[in-house]
């Protein structure tokens, strides 16, 4: 595997001033290598979101800093892709105009730019729906429109923050395998927020614990066994055997911020 591409030093982000600044972060240190599919779980509140938006570059850090190939991140780029859980697409424009836009401010020739559309639209299985609008598509639709606009742009590193947390669970389980199988074609690193500790561990090749606000890195777990499409991991002993480690490390952190008061 190639060398660390993100690196994280003693990240911390405060919100607000004076005595009523409240912590998201601590000390969050994390190397991650090129390639890398990466989940970041946890409870309510423990800054998982805020951590994938210090690296995009949306939010700065308050302490320690955000190194992407040695130098550091400071504001977003066409390096860093993110997908949202809320689709963030463009109403008036189609699934293919959707793709594309990103082409076209970019600057794109527009025979390349059609080249893309039609390559992108084929990896997400939207073929006949180029010309629809995004009232027009299902919920999970729309996700697959939103991957195939983020990755049209050809980031080095795909963000990923709860992207099928408002979808049915048939749905989510289809766009993981789509995901999986995307990272598996391009290869490229990802970063997946996700509350979902079956997610976490069906997606990721490490899975990235945090604690309870203020978030810290509490474990992080190497999957070093491969994940089938479709729901036959469900049954491998291995799977079960790291789904339960992850929900119990989880299950602490739930009931610690309870404890401490801390709601998310």
């Amino acid at each position: 595997m190639a060398d660390y591409c993100l690196d994280l030093r003693g990240v911390g982000m405060r919100y607000g001033v004076g005595a009523a600044s409240v912590s998201a972060l601590e000390s969050i240190d994390l190397a991650i290598r090129s390639q890398e599919f990466v989940t970041i779980v946890g409870p309510s509140g423990c800054g998982k979101s805020t951590l994938l938006y210090l690296i995009g570059g949306f939010l700065q850090a308050s302490a320690g800093e955000i190194l992407l190939h040695g130098r550091p991140i400071a504001g977003p780029g066409p390096d860093r892709g993110i997908v949202f859980q809320r689709y963030s697409l463009f109403p008036w424009l189609t699934v293919g105009g959707n793709i594309g836009y990103g082409l076209q401010e970019k600057g794109v020739p527009k025979a390349e730019r059609q080249r893309l559309i039609r390559e992108y639209v084929s990896l997400v299985h939207l073929e006949g729906f180029e010309n629809r609008y995004p009232r027009e598509l299902s919920g999970g639709m729309q996700q697959r429109v939103a991957i195939a606009q983020t990755l049209a742009c050809g980031p080095e590193i795909l963000l990923m923050d709860e992207p099928f947390g408002a979808l049915d669970a048939q749905t989510r389980r289809i766009l993981q395998d789509e995901v999986r199988r995307i990272w598996r074609r391009d290869t490229k690193t990802v970063l997946f927020v996700t509350h979902d500790v079956e997610e976490a561990v069906a997606l990721g090749t490490r899975i990235v614990i945090m604690a309870a606000r203020p978030g810290r890195i509490k474990e992080v777990l190497t999957r070093d066994f491969e994940v089938a499409d479709g729901d036959e991991f469900e049954a491998d002993p291995a799977f079960v055997a790291l789904k339960l480690h992850v929900w119990r490390s989880v299950k602490e952190e739930v009931e610690a911020a309870r404890a401490a008061g801390v709601h998310g």
